[in-house]
């Protein structure tokens, strides 16, 4: 919700610089949260405040926003590693494209399941306390699979492991990606969205590159691949302390004991998917992602595509692990310095379009270095729409309900990632790998087509930079 000129001018009259000031009215009924963006969950725009100008770092002027990032980025880097390695390591015990689909299937299951319900404590208890548990369960399981990577023939305890990983990562999610907006001033916040896509994409960068090594290195010494997964658990706590350092959030008051508490959040619980469905641009963006990913993804072949087409090792896959990292790093620092896109829904569009384009080709292709240059273009257009969809669903969003609109966003995003994968290694184990990644290509692009023509106010959106300030539908009694 953005206040009126006068009154934000009023409201930063006289603040320290670098200090985070408020942009509306305290309202003791109302919850004041801090929001971030997601996982898969994830990356995000450029923006800025344009009173003196394009700042392209206007959000890393303040303290709170580094620290947030940094611990963030700690913990993206961490889970890079424990899904390259995984993958890896299944495909490498039992050479069964089938079995990467399990892998992905498991990681999709507690995101839907999980993800309201996390989303509607992520509005009602502290945010900080929230990520905190998350990343201690997350770190103790990576310690228990770090342990049975030493045993042959457990592969069924590691999909277990891996499903309690989801679980607490599922659990957490939705109070990160809503802890940002307290972080730092509104207006900063699309140019915060770029920078958190750009350090997401460094560490989903700098985490297969380090995957790669820690695979070739254990195999060759331990045995296994468990050093990944201890570094995963180090990463995941050392996020989730810097976390506690920041100013604690206000919650939603609610009286009673915890039961009443819980029953009070339960019945909230849609609150969040019936404002996304009102707000058209905001389905409309969600479900363009949704199958684009879905159809389009290959990152979860990339164990069999290195082996047995690429003729690659561990360290090769890493760098294809992280290509599209790389790809999406680099638009990302150059949205981050454009100004605000003038037609970003065009904008979306056309990349989601190309995304498809590069994901036939890289299907296609026998050669190395243009399997990673394509993989490269495709992380580059995905960037440009998840730019888009992030800032519509942070900014367009009232306070009191990011939390559960940005659990909705997880089960969208984060599911259709592993469901992608589910969805490729499944084909793949009945008509082949390069027929699944073509295939997914062709359906992305169809996609693009269906929901430019569904959905005509996506093609009309303009300026991201106005998006903020786009009049919010007025909510129901019951969805808020």
């Amino acid at each position: 919700m953005n206040p009126a000129d006068s009154n934000e001018a009023q409201n930063t009259a006289g603040a320290p610089e670098g200090s985070v000031v408020p942009y509306e009215s305290p309202d003791l009924e109302r919850p004041a949260s801090a929001a971030t963006t997601e996982n898969n969950l994830e990356q995000q725009t450029p923006g800025g405040h344009e009173v003196r100008g394009h700042d392209p770092y206007a959000a890393l002027r303040f303290r709170e926003y580094r620290f947030f990032s940094m611990g963030w980025m700690i913990a993206v880097i961490g889970s890079a590693i424990t899904s390259a390695a995984i993958g890896w390591e299944i495909y490498d015990r039992t050479h069964s494209a089938r079995n990467i689909a399990w892998i992905a299937g498991i990681q999709a299951l507690p995101v839907i399941l999980l993800a309201l319900p996390a989303g509607a404590i992520a509005d009602v208890f502290d945010r900080r306390r929230v990520i905190l548990c998350s990343t201690i369960a997350s770190a103790f399981c990576s310690l228990a699979m770090a342990w049975f990577s030493y045993l042959p023939g457990k592969e069924y305890v590691m999909y277990i492991l891996l499903l309690a990983i989801s679980t607490a990562q599922a659990m957490g999610r939705p109070a990160r990606s809503a802890l940002l907006p307290n972080v730092l001033p509104v207006q900063h916040f699309a140019n915060a969205i770029t920078w958190n896509a750009s350090f997401f994409q460094i560490a989903s960068m700098i985490g297969p590159m380090i995957a790669g090594a820690v695979i070739g290195l254990s195999l060759s010494r331990l045995g296994s691949v468990a050093l990944a997964y201890a570094i995963d658990a180090a990463c995941a706590l050392s996020f989730g302390i810097l976390v506690m350092q920041l100013p604690r959030s206000r919650r939603r008051s609610v009286d009673g004991p915890l039961l009443a508490q819980l029953q009070q959040v339960f019945k909230t619980l849609n609150g969040g998917a019936s404002f996304i469905w009102r707000t058209r641009i905001i389905f409309a963006t969600l479900t363009l992602d949704l199958f684009a990913v879905l159809l389009g993804g290959a990152i979860y072949l990339l164990p069999l595509f290195s082996k047995d087409i690429l003729k690659v090792g561990s360290v090769g896959f890493g760098w294809l692990r992280a290509a599209d990292a790389i790809g999406s790093l680099a638009m990302g620092m150059l949205i981050a310095h454009m100004p605000p896109m003038k037609r970003a829904g065009r904008s979306m569009l056309l990349a989601v379009a190309m995304f498809g384009v590069v994901t036939i080709a890289f299907g296609l292709s026998h050669n190395f270095y243009l399997s990673f240059f394509l993989l490269m273009l495709s992380g580059a257009f995905d960037n440009v729409s998840v730019v888009v969809r992030h800032t519509l669903v942070q900014v367009m969003t009232p306070d009191s309900m990011r939390g559960r609109v940005s659990a909705v966003n997880s089960v969208f995003i984060g599911a259709s990632n592993e469901l992608g994968g589910l969805e490729s290694g499944l084909v793949s184990d009945w008509m082949g790998p390069v027929t699944s990644v073509v295939s997914g290509g062709i359906g992305t692009i169809i996609t693009v087509i269906l929901i430019a023509w569904i959905f005509p106010q996506v093609r009309k959106f303009g300026s991201l930079h106005d998006a903020a300030r786009a009049p919010q539908e007025p909510q129901s009694p019951a969805a808020a």
